[in-house]
């Protein structure tokens, strides 16, 4: 019965991911899935099976709360969707509190396993954060259609809208995202097999304070970004200067966490705290990794990203992180 809570429960994972897409916010998608999972119970006499699976027409429930949610509101970028890369690794880093900043997913929250594969590949950061450019009903128009692969006609139905007007915000998002890079390949290319162990050999790198051990795991081309400070860097030697500069000014000892977000090998950083011998929360890494080399690590400077990860704000001395 659609009425039934638990068979809606069971789909929780897998609207928060639809979700988290449109919205680009892990907190503002968790809310939103509430609301879905209320209003379906409370329509439940209204549901007809013979009409959608139960998993579609939740999806069009949490689809036009999503967009109600968009409205009036900014998109979460990346700092490389604000401007070009800087030039200087010393650059004072001054937060932009004012931008709405695109969140990192965790993995764990997919739900059910069978189900997560294909979920991880639809999750990962660049492509999400193209979505960010699209307008509101582009993106559900592209996330309905090219995600859930529902019917132009089961769309057009969900979104109030003609068969012609999908198909023709369909081709209008996609040629947005392919003029973004090719970030459609997201959704359909396996991961690198060896991403987990180079950004394992990374995370014993970052611990020593090697900056030539760092060094050489980057692309020539690496992209470094820091939300929510707006500057960003690209390519190795900016990189390995901006890092000698973090261990020079916040010293040794830092001490890392191996995670899974936004179906990409992570880490949760915890930065030396003279004070205790332990650590304090800093940031979590997400990384890119194609040929062994890391592509882009975009270090998401807010300890209170790490709470969605179930992670601690502190680590003690004498504990394993």
């Amino acid at each position: 019965m659609a009425g039934d809570p638990t068979k809606h429960e069971a789909y929780r994972g897998d609207l928060l991911a639809h979700c988290y897409r449109m919205l680009g916010s892990v907190d503002e998608a968790e809310d939103v899935v509430q609301e879905t999972l209320v209003r379906a119970w409370r329509a439940a006499d209204r549901y007809d099976p013979r009409q959608a699976s139960l998993r579609t027409w939740l999806h069009r429930i949490a689809t036009n709360a999503c967009l109600t949610a968009l409205a009036g509101r900014a998109r979460r970028p990346l700092p490389s969707g604000l401007g070009p890369p800087g030039d200087d690794p010393h650059a004072p880093l001054v937060p932009s509190r004012h931008v709405s900043w695109l969140q990192p997913f965790p993995d764990t929250r997919l739900g059910d396993p069978a189900d997560a594969a294909e979920q991880r590949a639809g999750l990962r950061l660049a492509l999400v954060a193209a979505l960010q450019l699209l307008p509101a009903r582009q993106r559900a128009v592209l996330l309905l259609r090219e995600v859930l692969q529902l019917p132009a006609t089961e769309v057009a139905q969900a979104l109030g809208s003609s068969v012609a007007s999908v198909n023709s915000s369909l081709q209008r998002a996609r040629a947005s995202l392919r003029a973004a890079g090719p970030v459609l390949d997201e959704w359909r290319e396996p991961a690198d097999p060896d991403e987990q162990a180079t950004v394992e050999r990374y995370l014993t790198a970052f611990e020593a304070a090697d900056v030539p051990g760092l060094t050489r795991l980057l692309a020539d081309d690496v992209v470094l970004e820091m939300p929510p400070v707006p500057l960003w860097l690209a390519g190795r030697t900016h990189y390995r200067e901006f890092m000698a500069r973090v261990f020079a000014l916040r010293g040794d000892g830092w001490r890392l966490r191996a995670v899974a977000a936004n179906g990409s090998p992570a880490l949760a950083a915890y930065a030396p705290d003279p004070a205790t011998g332990g650590g304090r929360a800093h940031s979590v890494q997400v990384f890119t990794v194609r040929d062994g080399l890391i592509r882009r690590c975009v270090t998401f400077a807010d300890p209170a990203v790490l709470d969605p990860f179930g992670l601690p704000h502190t680590v003690d001395a004498h504990l394993a992180v």
